[in-house]
């Protein structure tokens, strides 16, 4: 699992069929300070979490064992909208 910022929403009108009826965030990666690495994902939510929010996803084989991607070809899913996280005993972020 890693921790992402949900930074923007994706599109795409013409996809595999199973993927019909999910949605698609833009996430960018962040380090355990809080700092965004540069790196970006496509995720599918299955949360429902909103730009601008701090997730937890899960990337590969992992990312096909929540009930909404189960069997599906994807490869990131947004599994949890994070409140806060500590690292050494000091807060580095809250909700």
């Amino acid at each position: 699992m890693q921790l992402g910022r949900v930074v923007g929403t994706l599109v795409a009108s013409r996809k595999e069929p199973r993927m019909e009826g999910l949605t698609f965030l833009v996430v960018r990666v962040l380090d355990t300070d809080d700092t965004e690495t540069g790196g970006y994902v496509i995720a599918v939510d299955a949360v429902g979490a909103g730009v601008g929010e701090v997730i937890m996803y899960a990337s590969g084989s992992s990312a096909r064992q929540t009930e909404m991607t189960r069997d599906r070809p994807c490869d990131a899913v947004i599994m949890a909208i994070v409140d806060t996280w500590e690292v050494g005993g000091e807060e580095q972020f809250r909700k």
